[in-house]
């Protein structure tokens, strides 16, 4: 029988040849309708909240009015999927870029930023996991358990943002062990109000130091020529090439997304363990791959082998500015009321503890370790640690919007030491979920990791006979 057939693009094949796209209109007229509310609202505009935060929450307030006339108007699995995805290919993107630093850095302080971020993943990590397994053994014999790992979902949700998040809550929900039914939603919602916490509490920040006058705004460079940003040197290809070159760039972040899927798939084969690990780590595995492309790339032009340059920076920008914000709206969207309504209280208790100790130990440490620019170096980071790297950039452009400072290229160049000094919380997750035992035994490493990555921040306040002479380097302008 030819199935071709009985083929035909009629409503009659929805799920088959419109199902799709209709969700990913939905996502893109959310988007939009976002940014036409942060732009028309002066509210939402002097907080920072980012246009794809409105559009997904209003997107899920139509869904919920939708379902009271039961009609689904969002298709919670996909856009779940799409969340999923768009974290890995973002990530496979901001990995392919060549960008280097554009200030004189001190690797002192490239370590220090890794530290940084290793040190406020430990931090969530503890205190999360910390919270719940004190509220997991206060209702374990009560009608309603409040499982002791939902906690550890802290630093992957104000931490990496919604993908990861989602990623560890379905992982969880299918540990029966774990005692957890998030189905997604309880990450998501960590994560959003995480966006939240990031640009709200960053411009409350801006405008506490500007009204103590010890923060002021730095000029922003001086106007220089205008340069193509799709070839900003002449070496790459042009656009009037048979293939577009954006396509090209899509191109190697597919590649990339591919390697990385044969690794998790060979991983998964491995055993029960490495299949915990495999699926829930597909940003990293991504980055990796992208890393590994991107060192091919250069060997080639290094031999002459490849004479232009294929790989464009700003295109890479797009593509993952792009992925994040779907990531975003779909995130949010895909949220579960029904889903959340036990975990109402550790949401709320997570969420305010998360944002207190992130901001005090990022706000001590930018004090510590980078004098002359601690201002700049706190918005970077609180807004990476609870929202995503773009909110940190934005927060950090209110007040250096000509980037004078070297936040942004510690931040390029700390890339690698941090991902080793959070590589521990990514490989416990599984192991955590085992067990409450095993949570308290995680835990317990994540606190001794904090302990060290701190001591090491505050090394010249600590052992101040050894370090008398090597004061905290100081940035000036």
């Amino acid at each position: 029988m030819d199935n071709a057939a009985n083929w035909d693009f009629t409503m009659a094949n929805y799920d088959a040849v419109w199902g799709f796209m209709v969700q990913l209109g939905l996502l893109l007229i959310f988007l939009m309708l976002g940014n036409i509310l942060r732009r028309r609202i002066p509210f939402f505009r002097k907080c920072l909240i980012p246009s794809a935060l409105l559009g997904g929450a209003v997107l899920l307030l139509a869904n919920t009015v939708c379902k009271q006339f039961d009609f689904m108007l969002v298709d919670n699995q996909l856009m779940q999927v799409i969340t999923y995805h768009c974290l890995a290919i973002g990530f496979a993107a901001m990995s392919l870029k060549t960008e280097k630093s554009t200030h004189k850095t001190n690797t002192a302080q490239v370590l220090e930023f890794g530290a940084l971020q290793g040190g406020s993943y430990m931090l969530q990590a503890f205190v999360g996991l910390g919270i719940t397994l004190i509220m997991f053994l206060f209702t374990q014999y009560g009608d309603r358990v409040i499982s002791y790992i939902c906690g550890l979902i802290l630093p992957l949700a104000y931490g990496q943002g919604p993908g990861n998040a989602l990623s560890w809550d379905i992982n969880f929900t299918n540990t029966p062990a774990a005692q957890f039914a998030g189905n997604g939603s309880f990450g998501l919602s960590l994560a959003s109000i995480g966006f939240v916490v990031a640009s709200v509490f960053g411009v409350l920040y801006i405008n506490i130091h500007k009204k103590r006058s010890n923060l002021h705004v730095r000029n922003a460079r001086p106007v220089e020529q205008v340069v193509d940003l799709t070839n900003p040197d002449g070496s790459e290809i042009p656009d009037n090439e048979s293939v577009d070159k954006f396509s090209l760039q899509v191109g190697f972040v597919a590649v990339a997304y591919a390697l990385s899927f044969g690794f998790m798939y060979l991983l998964g084969r491995l055993s029960a363990f490495t299949n915990s690990i495999a699926w829930g780590f597909n940003f990293l595995w991504a980055s990796l791959a992208a890393m590994l492309i991107k060192a091919v790339v250069k060997q080639l032009r290094k031999k002459k082998m490849m004479n232009r340059e294929y790989i464009n920076n700003y295109q890479m920008d797009r593509i993952s500015g792009f992925s994040f914000d779907l990531m975003i709206v779909a995130g949010v969207a895909a949220i579960e009321i029904n889903d959340i309504k036990n975990y109402i209280l550790p949401i709320v208790i997570l969420s305010v503890v998360g944002m207190m100790v992130t901001y005090i130990y990022i706000r001590l440490v930018a004090k510590e370790c980078f004098k002359g620019f601690e201002h700049e170096f706190f918005l970077m980071s609180f807004g990476t640690m609870t929202g995503t790297a773009s909110n940190g950039m934005i927060l950090m452009k209110e007040i250096d919007p000509g980037l004078r400072t070297p936040t942004s290229s510690l931040y390029i160049l700390s890339n690698f030491p941090a991902m080793v000094m959070i590589a521990p919380l990514l490989f416990l997750l599984s192991f955590a979920g085992q067990s409450p035992m095993n949570a308290v035994i995680a835990c317990t490493i994540f606190f001794v990791l904090w302990v060290a990555y701190t001591v090491y921040l505050f090394r010249r306040r600590i052992f101040k006979k050894r370090y008398k002479d090597r004061p905290a380097p100081v940035w000036k302008e």
